[in-house]
């Protein structure tokens, strides 16, 4: 069990730990993919998703907004579809009305009254701008890979937060549900991390691409770390 008194700040993943984009992809993709006819389980198209974003992201930076983009044309190819333009573009549009876990903002409220909190996102700056509004708390710090020009798992975007923070590192926690975007880099570069485990019980990774490491913590929701945290 950590320490949780020596730590000052807390850094969160947003989209995946906060924001539940699970029900966001699925959302915005299961209506193209009536449209078209094309039957296919959630867990599918999960796993495609996640592997159509990683092969956009490992590449030359660009913006989330046209990487979701391009997501949709490479999931047209993979699924047999011939997306549309307006259905390109539905994705990215849809960030806007990703929804928080329904413990995200009561949990968030109780760590704020603690710690300072910072967002360390795979997002554009006014695509989180939109996305903060459903999260209802001020975040001291918000580092975006915008900002970075890169996207996690990177150190790169890690580092670019640490310049931001006037916080050391050894006094701050990473939480995130991505083993492979925010764990594995987390631990490499000595942060203390917290695995939010959203997908207990369920098989497979869903839209993050498998990967393993050893958290400092596990837990299921954010509600559990706040009480864990005696708040």
């Amino acid at each position: 069990m950590l320490a949780f008194d020596r730590f000052e700040l807390l850094t969160f993943d947003c989209y995946g730990t906060l924001i539940d984009w699970e029900a966001g992809i699925l959302g915005a993709i299961r209506p193209v993919l009536d449209r078209h006819g094309v039957s296919v389980d959630d867990e599918r198209i999960l796993e495609a998703y996640a592997s159509a974003e990683i092969k956009q992201e490992e590449g030359e930076y660009f913006r989330y907004e046209l990487v979701l983009r391009m997501v949709m044309v490479e999931l047209s190819l993979r699924l047999g579809f011939d997306a549309s333009p307006d259905e390109v573009l539905s994705l990215p549009a849809s960030v806007a009305d990703w929804q928080p876990f329904p413990d995200t903002v009561e949990a968030l409220e109780k760590l704020k009254r603690r710690y300072k909190l910072g967002i360390l996102s795979n997002i554009d700056d006014h695509l989180f701008e939109k996305t903060s509004k459903h999260l209802k708390v001020d975040f001291d710090w918000v580092v975006t890979a915008q900002q970075a020009g890169v996207y996690k798992p990177s150190h790169t975007i890690f580092e670019h937060a640490f310049e931001q923070f006037d916080v050391p590192r050894e006094r701050i926690l990473h939480v995130a549900q991505s083993i492979y975007h925010d764990i594995v880099p987390a631990k490499a570069l000595g942060l203390a991390t917290v695995w939010v485990n959203r997908r207990s019980g369920r098989r497979g990774a869903g839209a993050t691409p498998p990967a393993v490491a050893t958290p400092d913590v596990e837990v299921p929701d954010l509600r559990s770390l706040a009480e864990m945290m005696g708040l």
